[in-house]
């Protein structure tokens, strides 16, 4: 693909920095045009519509970061050495193929499959992971959102999101949207709700957030309790009759189950525990239930902390109790293109027909939630002599050393692999453990989307035209896999060429073509990402040829949602509709709104008898009744609370490796009430060095009025490791997993408590 930009070009793409994509125009310059010199809102954007945070100004510095050009082999010294793209992908697929004899192929563990920005190299990557026989999958979800996933399952059977335009109550749970935003144009409407006297936020937050100082109540309750917070509010909604009972005896069941469990707690005792004022536990339970509608959005401050998936479960009988479902400003099931549980599962559809999947994990026996095992057990899955151990790993658009618990235990993980494959962009924290590294395009240099499609009631698809041709060297990620598949031989060499004949005819010859392959061969159908890129993916727009496999997509979501699709424009009748959807993909490279519903459709998501949302999950009522006989321990030689990953203004996404873009210099500080700081005699910009029960290290102290006393915090996307022009290591700021431990984790998911960590601190003396 080439580009010709002139300098003054502006071109249309998105943020990659978090999960909202945000649409932008930027112009290209520098060296060879080959630099993102300006960056504005894209007003046609049919979602953030020219919305714009300051994150999105420090791409360039992702897009011409320092790179790999070449593929890389571990020599028997332990450095690199260059080898050629054929070389590569014939030795990675001959050993991976080794491996599955061997083995088995449930013994490759695949980390990874996109980011904020890339999913669709994941999506090609499934294809490669059916060809060496994987069973075992993980990323950055399964230390996250698995807890939460679970919990939607059992209660809702979908995924929600809260409709904070419109809604009278928003509460954020471990959130700071003015940071991390997690819908459309947050800041805007964090503003309009503030502005707005009818309106009410509530921040359940330790720390006094962006968003917490705009709130009209701030819970400050003390870290690690939220458990007992929601726990309160729940209770007083039963003990003071604040339920809608009649909205819950026409929409849920098992309320008869679960109301004793709240019945008979000590609201009271619950307040202390976690540090809020009763009264203001109190006038929040009115609030919300007294609002016509209110919106809930739990996250990794709740999440990544102590109880995670019990409070994910606390928090929905706030809302379902008090009638918050499927209405305008409530919370509602939004209709994804391809939900991220499919995703993960590798299933580009619902999957209704494929077998059935392992539940746990191999060694260790932890739950396997939405197709992904804990983040955190990944090194006891390794390190051990049990047979069905790991024995290899691909690594895709992920960095497991840097960003999962204990990263020390994860680097000695992959080094007692027998075969580690990473494919990325850069040299990570996890390429330097690898045998093989694979340099992908950058986002920019290719055909990319993502698939967080949250929005409801009329939702939105981004599928980012290139800006720049990829960097000599590397390869998009659909070649690098339609390539190991080519190798190893997945896919006949005479399956292609007829299918690119009918491509070329049209796409109604190339359909008849495509279903008559399959139908011959049905051990093809894994593989159909790759066989569209190679076939279909040929007509498209240069650059474009991995969005092939949007046809399939779109075509199996228009048969799925047919009333969605007509009334966001694409006509009643299904093979049309599908058509017209997938050219819009294509050639509006602002987004389309792929789905427009009413409020009502929420309930039809709702997968149990009679679409009535279950309100009883019978295995979390044994750990919700620990929490009466056990409040929050600590130990003393630990006396404050770490939370790492904060999100700041100051800080951006792991992807950007280059430190050049923090001028201060003091993204990696950590935050420390001026109490704390006062008793421990240190003032501001002084270093500091920070202990856990697992690692040491130094950093400087900025001291916050956000933090409450005994509570720390470290910032996300620091502490990685730059080579810099001279050939030094640059590192700036702390690696939060040199001193996370993966123990810690929740009892269900597996999640880590990475806001929860026990520290301690000590000044470092003058030299």
């Amino acid at each position: 693909m080439t580009t010709h930009a002139t300098q003054s070009e502006w071109k249309k793409t998105a943020c990659i920095l978090c999960s909202l994509n945000c649409g932008l125009e930027v112009k290209l310059g520098g060296e060879n045009n080959r630099h993102i010199v300006k960056v504005k809102g894209d007003k046609d954007h049919p979602l953030s519509q020219g919305y714009l945070c300051e994150k999105a100004q420090r791409l360039d510095y992702y897009q011409n970061g320092k790179r790999l050009t070449s593929p890389l082999r571990r020599k028997p010294d332990g450095t690199f050495e260059a080898i050629d793209w054929d070389t590569a992908i014939r030795e990675i697929a001959s050993k991976f193929q080794e491996i599955k004899t061997r083995y088995g192929g449930d013994k490759i563990l695949y980390y990874g499959g996109g980011g904020q920005g890339n999913h669709l190299g994941g999506v090609y990557g499934y294809s490669t992971l059916r060809a060496i026989g994987n069973k075992y999958r993980s990323n950055a979800l399964a230390q996250e959102k698995t807890g939460e996933f679970w919990v939607n399952g059992k209660m809702i059977g979908s995924g929600v999101h809260g409709d904070f335009e419109h809604c009278e109550v928003a509460l954020f749970i471990g959130k700071n949207p003015w940071q991390s935003h997690g819908f459309a144009r947050a800041r805007a409407v964090l503003r309009d709700i503030e502005k707005d006297p009818k309106r009410s936020m509530i921040v359940m937050d330790p720390r006094r957030s962006e968003t917490a100082a705009k709130a009209d109540y701030h819970l400050a309750l003390k870290p690690g309790t939220d458990a007992w917070c929601l726990s309160a509010i729940v209770a007083i909604l039963i003990q003071d009759n604040l339920v809608k009972t009649e909205w819950v005896a026409q929409h849920t069941t098992g309320f008869e189950e679960v109301a004793p469990l709240f019945s008979s707690i000590n609201i009271s005792e619950y307040a202390q525990i976690c540090g809020v004022e009763e009264s203001l536990l109190r006038d929040v339970a009115q609030r919300i239930a007294s609002a016509e509608s209110v919106s809930v959005f739990e996250d990794l401050g709740m999440q990544m902390s102590v109880h995670s998936t019990i409070s994910s479960y606390i928090q929905r009988m706030i809302w379902l109790l008090t009638g918050h479902f499927g209405r305008k400003g409530t919370n509602n099931a939004p209709l994804p293109f391809l939900g991220v549980n499919n995703l993960s599962k590798g299933q580009l559809s619902g999957g209704k027909h494929r077998k059935k999947k392992a539940n746990v994990s191999p060694v260790v026996g932890s739950k396997i939630i939405i197709g992904l095992i804990p983040c955190n057990i990944i090194p006891e899955e390794i390190l051990t002599d049990h047979p069905n151990r790991y024995r290899a790993m691909l690594i895709e658009s992920g960095n497991p050393v840097h960003s999962l618990a204990n990263s020390q235990k994860m680097r000695e993980a992959l080094r007692a692999l027998e075969l580690t494959v990473v494919i990325d962009v850069a040299m990570t924290e996890t390429a330097r453990e690898a045998d093989y590294i694979l340099p992908a395009a950058s986002q920019f240099e290719k055909c990319e989307t993502t698939f967080f499609n949250l929005e409801f009631p009329r939702n939105a698809f981004h599928v980012r035209q290139p800006l720049f041709s990829p960097l000599p060297g590397t390869l998009p990620e659909p070649e690098i896999h339609a390539r190991l598949l080519e190798t190893m031989g997945a896919i006949p060499p005479q399956v292609i060429q007829p299918l690119k004949v009918a491509a070329q005819i049209g796409r109604p010859a190339f359909a008849v073509a495509l279903f008559a392959t399959l139908a011959f061969n049905k051990k093809l159908m894994p593989y159909l990402p790759v066989i569209l890129y190679r076939t279909l993916g040929t007509t498209l727009p240069p650059g474009m040829e991995a969005a092939a496999v949007f046809w399939a997509i779109g075509h199996q979501f228009v048969r799925a949602n047919p009333q969605a699709v007509e009334r966001a424009g694409f006509g009643k009748f299904p093979l049309l509709a599908a058509e017209r959807l997938f050219d819009a993909i294509l050639h509006n490279p602002s987004g389309v709104v792929f789905a427009e519903e009413d409020y009502e459709a929420s309930w039809s998501r709702v997968r149990h008898p009679d679409n009535k949302i279950n309100l009883a999950i019978p295995e979390l009522f044994e750990e919700l009744g620990k929490l009466a006989q056990s409040p929050l321990s600590q130990n003393p030689n630990f006396p404050f609370i770490l939370s790492a990953g904060e999100r700041r203004s100051g800080t951006s996404n792991t992807i950007i490796r280059n430190p050049e873009w923090d001028k201060k210099g003091s993204a990696g500080s950590l935050r420390i009430s001026p109490q704390d700081a006062k008793n421990l005699g240190g003032n501001g910009g002084d270093r500091v060095r920070l202990y856990t029960e697992v690692g040491m290290a130094e950093t400087t102290l900025e001291i916050s009025e956000m933090m409450q006393t005994g509570h720390i915090s470290l910032p996300n996307g620091v502490g990685l490791d730059y080579l810099s022009a001279d050939g030094s290591i640059i590192r700036q700021g702390v690696a939060p997993n040199e001193l996370t431990n993966s123990q810690d984790r929740d009892f269900l998911a597996g999640t880590p408590w990475h806001k929860h960590i026990p520290a301690r601190l000590e000044l470092v003396a003058e030299a």
